[in-house]
């Protein structure tokens, strides 16, 4: 049947409209040959040639190794054996090409692969159907290796006629399996994991239960993956967000019951999981390490006796560097991009290396404000030239307005003449203090603690309002990461409290070393202490705080006999009506939660909302106007059942310390003070004391389409919510509805859900 898609698909493909692309000719059978193909102007009598070649080569490998062409075949060790061979040869050495190709398509690959294995041991799969995935993940973005660099690496929006170059990646990817003697299957997940559950996706036509169970979870932990990793058009997305994501495309794109199983997955302890992972595929490769055609190479006396590289020094004065340091080749490919460069235009190195450095990336601007055209990029000339080269010109910042800088392009020779690239220097010629100098400023002023040298807990409480003022002004996201020793109280009782108090200063060391200037480290309490993170958002501050415990985790110290011990960490971000209260509330919460759930792992939550544009009210009478003693009337809608919404309803009752004044049958009225809403105003305004009133209700509906695949029983709950004032006097203040607002969009944060308009039939009481 997926054979058969399959020829569907590539006879009723649109011919490539790109004229750039390149040419790609495929590996001829024994005893057959097979037509040329130019990816240049393939017409109908071409593609028809092509892909009946490789259909017959398809059945061809079937037939020669005895095997059924159906997706659903489970037969023998002999199968188990080939995708492990695979996993160990052929998908190391694509891997690898695809890694010289473009780097942050193979990490990604990588990363489906682990997740989708992680995912199968939850699901127990057996090895012979988890192999087949984590094989199919690794090897599903190898098209890639086809598709011209100007196309890959363009750090904007992709044409019309560029994403149809994209699209057959997927096809190209098939005939790179096929020519490698690849199993069917394997062939028919890589190329149906581009289907869409309800059929709608043009690119592969197939739908529901016809796409195999491997190519839809495939599909799903592709998405999960590419959704929470940073990119140069847009940063990650949050754990919740890109779940929130998955179930708004649930029975469109994905597999409904399979989005809320990943869901159910990645809740437990995803380190676990993936040290399971990687010791399964270790064990494979010992037992077939006799195999492989190489083996590794032996460190000489020399090496092993060596000092530190000279590139470790090196690495570690361009990574602390105030001044942004870029490495690029010859081709003006980026191959290093240090932290000064991540603070002056916000894009991480890890979605800038590998990207062509031209003005357009930097949105680059000369004295004049006129943009610099990509061929008349400062690089490329001092490139050609051979010359060092000196501008004052302008880029985008991380804030979204442009900062003027001096760019120093330097060639880079080596002693025989021979041209490596340029290095590439931007200092930042502003007159404004940065975030990071005025952070830094109030870190210089802070208290120490007496043992550790930190922040103590009086400056931290100091330091958190002023960090929430000042990234409330700026409108940029604000991280806090909670982190406590693990049982502290066993090391205490068995080396004594002298070791206790040098594992503390030793955690407190690492915590320090491994943040940025501009970060507030603090010892919150006995063994527990604080991390602020400025101009942080919680994925990043969530990676940061893992790292930190893995490193920690591996640390030997010689007055415990050589042994380790581990922390828990948990974080948030600073969210829309946030107080230093609620926010610490909440990192407080995750690390109770880490702590819970087994301890050496983090925690994160709450979503970050500064930058939440507020809509348009849907009452007509304006915003003055009341309906009763209503300030704010809305209806919020959360594609959850209304249990979840009550639990999620539960973080906001905590962190906004409101009191239940009443509960009934699907309502609660709740008494709280925003006293958030005071800050962002004038110092001495007074908190307003509000009355919250919301009605819950769940609603069934039917999705159909015209197919009638994604017909289903879907859920939704809404929540009707009336915010007014406890006394009467608060509603004549100018600034009440503003707060009621500010109100609003904090329980819309904690709920996930959007705004419509109000039920004409509901009445608030």
């Amino acid at each position: 049947m997926l054979l058969e898609c399959f020829r569907y698909q590539c006879l009723h493909r649109r011919p490539a409209m790109n004229p750039t692309a390149p040419t790609f000719q495929p590996q001829p059978d024994s005893g057959s040959e097979s037509p040329p193909v130019d990816a240049r102007a393939w017409d109908s009598d071409q593609r028809v040639a092509h892909i009946a070649h490789l259909l017959r080569s398809l059945e061809a490998v079937a037939s020669e190794s005895g095997q059924s062409v159906s997706p659903d075949r489970h037969s023998g060790h002999a199968h188990e054996n080939q995708l492990v061979l695979a996993r160990l040869g052929l998908a190391t050495a694509l891997h690898t090409a695809l890694r010289c190709k473009h780097a942050p398509s193979a990490a990604h690959a990588l990363r489906v692969a682990i997740g989708c294995s992680n995912w199968a041991a939850t699901l127990g799969l057996s090895d012979q159907d988890r192999d087949h995935l984590e094989v199919a993940a690794l090897l599903h973005d190898i098209g890639k290796i086809g598709v011209p660099d100007q196309v890959l690496a363009k750090p904007g929006r992709l044409l019309p006629e560029e994403i149809e170059i994209i699209d057959r990646h997927r096809e190209m990817a098939a005939d790179m399996l096929v020519n490698c003697g690849a199993p069917p299957e394997l062939i028919a997940t890589v190329v149906a994991s581009a289907a869409w559950f309800d059929g709608t996706h043009r690119v592969v036509p197939l739908s529901g239960e016809q796409i195999p169970q491997a190519a839809r979870m495939l599909a799903i932990v592709d998405a999960f993956d590419a959704m929470t990793t940073d990119h140069v058009y847009r940063p990650a997305k949050s754990r919740e967000r890109a779940l929130a994501e998955l179930f708004h495309h649930a029975g469109t794109q994905f597999d409904p019951s399979l989005v809320q199983s990943f869901s159910d997955a990645i809740s437990r302890d995803q380190s676990i999981l993936s040290n399971q992972v990687a010791s399964r595929w270790l064990a494979d490769l010992a037992a077939h390490n006799v195999e492989l055609p190489w083996q590794p190479i032996a460190p000489t006396a020399k090496e092993r006796t060596a000092g530190p590289p000279l590139e470790l020094f090196q690495t570690k004065l361009l990574d602390n560097m105030h001044d942004g340091v870029i490495f690029v080749d010859c081709q003006r490919r980026v191959l290093s991009w240090n932290t000064g460069m991540e603070r002056i235009t916000g894009i991480g190195g890890t979605a800038a290396v590998g990207r062509v450095l031209a003005p357009s990336l930097l949105d680059m601007s000369d004295q004049e404000n006129r943009r610099i055209a990509d061929e008349r990029c400062p690089t490329q000339t001092a490139l050609a030239c051979g010359v060092q080269a000196l501008h004052r010109v302008t880029v985008l910042g991380r804030n979204g307005n442009h900062a003027e800088v001096d760019l120093h392009v330097v060639p880079v020779r080596s002693a025989d003449g021979t041209l490596h690239g340029a290095a590439v220097l931007l200092h930042d010629a502003t007159s404004e203090v940065s975030l990071e100098e005025r952070c830094q400023t109030l870190y210089a002023k802070a208290t120490k603690d007496p043992l550790t040298q930190l922040a103590n807990r009086a400056e931290f409480d100091r330091v958190l309002a002023l960090f929430i003022d000042v990234h409330q002004e700026t409108g940029l996201p604000c991280s806090l990461v909670m982190a406590d020793i693990d049982f502290f109280k066993r090391i205490n009782d068995t080396w004594g409290h002298q070791v206790g108090d040098e594992a503390i200063v030793a955690f407190a060391g690492l915590l320090k070393a491994m943040s940025r200037s501009g970060d507030l480290v603090a010892r919150y309490g006995g063994e527990e202490f604080a991390v602020l993170c400025a101009d942080c958002n919680n994925p990043t501050a969530a990676r940061r705080a893992d790292a930190i415990r893995k490193n920690l985790a591996e640390l030997a110290h010689s007055n415990l006999g050589n042994k380790s011990f581990t922390a828990s960490f948990g974080v948030t971000e600073l969210q829309m009506g946030d107080t230093p209260e609620t926010m610490l509330r909440r990192a407080d919460r995750a690390l109770l939660q880490a702590k819970d759930q087994g301890r050496n792992q983090v925690v994160q939550l709450g979503e970050g909302a500064m930058a939440e544009p507020r809509k348009k009210s849907w009452w007509p009478f304006g915003a003055m106007s009341f309906r009763g003693q209503s300030l704010v009337e809305a209806t919020l809608v959360t594609n959850v059942p209304i249990e979840i919404a009550i639990q999620k309803l539960r973080g906001f009752i905590a962190d906004h310390a409101a009191k239940i004044a009443e509960i009934g049958e699907n309502e609660i009225r709740l008494e709280t003070s925003d006293k958030s809403a005071a800050n962002l105003r004038r110092r001495h305004d007074r908190p307003i004391d509000f009355l919250v009133e919301m009605q819950f209700v769940q609603e069934h509906f039917e999705r159909t389409n015209s197919q009638g695949l994604a017909a289903g029983s879907y859920v939704q709950t809404k929540a009707l919510v009336t915010i007014r004032p406890r006394r009467d006097r608060d509603r004549r203040l100018s600034h009440a509805t503003e707060r009621a607002r500010l109100m609003l969009s904090s329980l819309k944060s904690y709920l996930m859900a959007r705004e419509e308009a109000a039920d004409p039939v509901f009445s608030p009481k």
